[in-house]
């Protein structure tokens, strides 16, 4: 298995001309999006026609913690680097352009990529998200957005302009069935999380009875497709029923 084994399929002779510099579209996307001036739909939309370059390191490449808390670790049977995020999630660093890659490690070796190869790359190694340019402006592509992307799709953000789409919001209310204990569900804005899911609760409830409900609804969410494709990260909020 080679360095360059996970994007092999793309020809090399589509990136002959490369020399390095971000692609246009992306980074005027990125400059829209660090300005708050677009959503991160606009980067990802960008991404699905952009050439990025995904860094590889040698074998035997030691950890080092990088700028904005992300941690850098090799891959030792493909050299395809990995980053720890805050949360703990590992991420696919890709990058615009050969100076941004070398601003994050001078030792790491640019392999040019399609924006979706590159998302088809973090899926194969089961790493939930992308950060693209990390220790500069960083973004994070979340894992919904990973999978449109390598799968070709366009990706429908869970929340857009502080409102939860329609259709996770009736994915969330199919999933959970109601009971005397649980009145009603709903799906806002998330604080920690991309999603909150609040379950409105009956008055009196023993901590064991709470408990046995939550395990209850998270099963029921887990088994969501809406909820698994949609929802990059979701917490639960307990509030009494209206």
């Amino acid at each position: 298995m080679t360095d360059e084994e996970p994007l092999k399929e793309i020809p090399e002779s589509i990136f002959a001309d490369d020399d390095g510099s971000a692609d246009a579209r992306l980074a005027q996307a990125l400059i829209r999006y660090s300005r708050g001036k677009a959503p991160l739909a606009e980067v990802v939309e960008a991404l699905a026609y952009a050439r990025v370059l995904v860094p590889v390191l040698a074998d035997g490449e030691q950890r080092v913690v990088g700028r904005h808390g992300l941690e850098q670790d090799h891959v030792a049977s493909t050299g395809v680097v990995a980053v720890q995020m805050p949360d703990g999630r590992a991420g696919l660093p890709v990058f615009t352009d050969v100076d941004a890659m070398k601003a994050w490690n001078p030792e790491a070796r640019p392999i040019p990529a399609e924006g979706p190869r590159a998302a088809l790359a973090a899926i194969t190694e089961e790493w939930a998200v992308m950060v693209l340019n990390p220790g500069m402006e960083t973004t994070v592509i979340p894992r919904p957005a990973v999978w449109a992307l390598g799968q070709g799709e366009q990706w429908r953000p869970a929340v857009a302009e502080g409102v939860v789409a329609e259709d996770v919001v009736v994915a969330v209310r199919d999933a959970v069935l109601l009971d005397d204990r649980l009145k009603a569900v709903e799906a806002e804005p998330g604080r920690r999380s991309e999603v909150a899911i609040v379950l409105r609760l009956i008055p009196g409830l023993t901590q064991p009875e709470i408990d046995d409900l939550l395990r209850r609804v998270q099963r029921q969410l887990s088994s969501s497709d809406v909820v698994a494709h949609r929802i990059d990260s979701l917490e639960l909020r307990l509030a009494p029923a209206l």
